[in-house]
């Protein structure tokens, strides 16, 4: 039963809001790149990752679940921008085809472009201020998360 004497937050409504639209930009951006949101998200995380990936270093980078990450990776292998190469014991590397690597200098390029652009809209103070608060804002929901 819900307990109607607890209230959230403004400041925690607002904070939710400002989260939901990010990622609805990001899904749009994927949208508008004719990708599915889970494609773009492995694409760009082997942008900044690098190639030679593992399936489990981009489920850590994306906290997305393993099995979303695995068909996603075959559709994209099937759509001939990635191949799989075979690692240490179990593991399977994760490498752009030259396909691949033109779809990402054509498409998520631009998104990390955008990024860094609105990125750098604020001053240097600013964006120090912005990851500071942010990552103990995460220590702290961690923290308060493990206790329930």
């Amino acid at each position: 039963i819900y307990d109607m004497t607890i209230t959230m937050h403004p400041g925690m409504k607002e904070f939710n809001r400002i989260f939901k639209e990010c990622n609805h930009i990001y899904h749009e951006i994927a949208l508008k790149l004719g990708m599915s949101d889970s494609g773009f998200d492995i694409l760009y995380t082997i942008c900044e990752i690098g190639d030679g990936c593992l399936q489990k270093n981009i489920c850590e980078a994306t906290l997305l679940s393993k099995q979303t990450i695995h068909s996603s990776v075959r559709k994209l292998e099937k759509d001939g921008y990635l191949f799989l190469k075979s690692g240490k014991g179990r593991d399977m590397q994760i490498f752009l085809t030259e396909a691949g690597k033109a779809l990402v200098k054509e498409k998520i390029s631009l998104a990390i472009q955008a990024e860094n652009l609105a990125f750098t809209d604020m001053t240097e103070e600013e964006q120090w201020e912005f990851l500071r608060l942010n990552k103990k804002y995460a220590d702290s929901l961690r923290k308060y998360a493990a206790q329930i």
